[in-house]
């Protein structure tokens, strides 16, 4: 029998000029608005429980700031934090709250996702402060309102195909090195050090005599506007397209496992250029590319939208356990010592980059290796971290807390007694990338920089499909 109802809302978050734009290893201060940014929110209620699941325009927020907010919400929709599922979408061009991830804006100023940040008190954040209480109470806000909109609804389940945006940008060199963004046109590539997964989910809630809602998960870095204006990137034209084009429709987008894929297609041909620049890490951006974007991630919505496979749903189910991974603390297999990780942090943090040997993405890579040595030179020798499972009748969420290889979301899409499983980066926490094993002894820059040991992949697929079994048993 069915018993859902869903609703929606959606709030402005669009933060000041002047505040701190997250995304890189430089600085970056906003002094423009591209378009809006915003926090999209469903609620969903059946079998007498309700959750509210969030997507946030925004990098990635920190365990710190989340535990925080969703008990805000928790507390103000009288439901278990359980029920509060809060992803950030990845924009590259979103708003700071504090200094985090390994990013330096000054000297000595330098934080991990796993750090208690000092913005509280540091007199160079007080935007950032601002923002930070601004953004609480929007995300309480757009829950409320999301609750308030519940009306009966059915649930459909299908799945399109967004083909030829996004790209493994790890590569394997013909001198057999992995590089991470190795450049356009780089004619020392080999082929890539992975798959993609080019398909679409779509969860299409339909209710009489309202909005339909559509929640679309794909999986790909929304890193292509780049420079100092706030934008949504391609998620936000995403949105924008399927609501136009389908009347009555409100949509919101769960970004997927993306740690080693973005938009950037290294052997170009044709028009693949058009609306794109070169930008200081040999990246290829533009706003252009983001709304090309958008748009196929759009078409491959429409491909399922009318096509749905309707289910009852007499179900939400939720939980969270904390999970323990091994970090990456200094080893013999750093190629680098900490001697030398302390000349290039502090080069870095100096502005004195160009003093070092390395330039555009390997420059990147090899200041985030040297910061993360740093950062554990002395531990943790272990971290804890939330892992979040949301059922909505035959389909399940799993939020991972932050940013996972294809391969992670590969592994937990084939957990059994699903119709549908959609991963979730940045869900609840932002604690880095999640490589795969192999990926360590390759190389590059995300299992360079990652706080934790190979085998963290292969333990957040293991750990998610154990709790997508005990929710299955919870049904039984």
């Amino acid at each position: 029998m069915n018993t859902l109802k869903a609703g929606f809302a959606r709030v402005d978050i669009t933060p000041p000029l002047g505040i701190h734009i997250q995304g890189y290893f430089v600085e970056r201060i906003a002094d423009g608005v591209l378009d809006p940014l915003s926090a999209n929110a469903l609620a969903l209620s059946a079998g007498g429980k309700t959750a509210v699941l969030i997507a946030v325009d925004h990098c990635g927020i920190i365990r710190f700031y989340l535990d925080r907010y969703r008990k805000t919400v928790a507390d103000a929709a009288q439901l278990p934090m359980e029920a509060v599922y809060i992803s950030a979408t990845h924009t590259h061009t979103g708003p700071v709250l504090a200094p985090g991830a390994g990013q330096t804006f000054r000297p000595g100023l330098s934080f991990t996702g796993t750090d208690r940040p000092d913005a509280a008190t540091d007199p160079g954040m007080a935007l950032e402060r601002e923002y930070d209480r601004f953004l609480e109470k929007r995300l309480r806000d757009a829950a409320l309102l999301a609750i308030a909109d519940l009306r009966p609804a059915r649930m459909g389940i299908g799945m399109g195909e967004a083909p030829g945006i996004a790209f493994v940008r790890r590569y394997i060199m013909k001198d057999g090195s992995v590089r991470t963004n190795p450049g356009v046109g780089n004619p020392m590539i080999d082929r890539p050090a992975g798959i993609t997964d080019i398909r679409v989910n779509v969860l299409r809630f339909m209710r009489a005599d309202d909005d339909n809602i559509v929640l679309v998960n794909f999986g790909c870095h929304p890193d292509v506007v780049g420079g100092t204006k706030i934008s949504a990137d391609w998620p936000g034209f995403l949105r924008r397209t399927v609501e136009k084009v389908v009347d009555g429709t409100k949509c919101l987008f769960f970004n997927g496992a993306q740690g080693d894929v973005n938009h950037v297609n290294v052997f170009p041909k044709g028009g693949d250029m058009n609306d794109m620049f070169l930008d200081f890490d040999d990246v290829s951006r533009g706003y252009g590319h983001a709304r090309y974007m958008g748009r196929v991630v759009a078409a491959g919505v429409l491909q399922a939208y009318d096509k749905v496979e309707w289910t009852d749903v007499d179900r939400i189910a939720y939980a969270v356990r904390e999970i323990r991974v091994a970090s990456q603390m200094p080893s013999a297999q750093d190629d680098i010592g900490i001697e030398e990780a302390r000349r290039i942090a502090a080069l870095h943090a100096e502005g004195r980059d160009t003093e070092l040997p390395y330039e555009g993405m390997l420059l990147t890579t090899m200041v985030a290796q040297a910061q993360r040595i740093l950062r554990l030179e002395h531990g943790p020798a272990e971290y804890e971290m939330p892992l979040s499972v949301v059922a909505v009748g035959p389909a399940a969420f799993v939020g991972i807390p932050g940013e996972p290889f294809t391969g992670v979301g590969l592994g937990l899409k084939e957990a059994p007694g699903w119709k549908m499983i959609l991963p979730t980066i940045n869900t609840n926490a932002k604690e880095g990338y999640f490589a795969m094993m192999d990926s360590y002894d390759e190389g590059g820059y995300e299992a360079r920089s990652s706080n934790y040991r190979a085998g963290v992949g292969e333990t957040l697929i293991a750990e998610g499909r154990e709790m997508l079994a005990a929710l299955l048993t919870e049904k039984a």
